[in-house]
C-alpha cells in the first residue's frame, strides 16, 4: 500500500505557536505586572542615575566611527575627493 499525501498528519508547528507558548507567556505577563507593582518605586528612582550613566556609555560606544581620540585633526578631514576633469579644448579653436 503507498501513502496517501493527504492523509499525513499536519507538520508540527514551532514552540511560539504551541499552546505552551501561550502559558509562558501569559505566566511572564502577570510576574512582570506583579514585579512592576512592587518595585516601581525603586526602578523610578534609579531612573536619572541610569541616565547619567548613559553618557559615558554612549560616548564610548558611538565615538568608534572616527578612530578614538588624540592625533589631531587632521585625519578627522575629508579629503577633497575625485579630482574634476580639466576643461577639453574646442575643437574649433573658440575660446569658450
Amino acid at each position: 500500500m503507498h501513502d496517501d499525501p493527504s492523509r499525513r498528519d499536519p507538520e508540527p508547528c514551532g514552540f511560539w505557536r504551541s499552546r505552551y507558548a501561550v502559558g509562558l507567556l501569559a505566566m511572564g505577563g502577570v510576574a512582570a505586572f506583579f514585579l512592576w507593582r512592587e518595585h516601581r518605586a525603586h526602578l523610578l528612582g534609579a531612573l536619572p542615575l541610569l541616565l547619567l550613566l548613559a553618557c559615558p556609555l554612549m560616548h564610548v560606544f558611538m565615538h568608534r566611527g572616527h578612530g578614538g581620540h588624540g592625533g589631531g585633526h587632521a585625519r578627522h578631514t575629508r579629503s577633497p575627493g575625485p579630482q574634476a576633469a580639466p576643461p577639453r579644448a574646442d575643437p574649433t579653436g573658440d575660446p569658450p
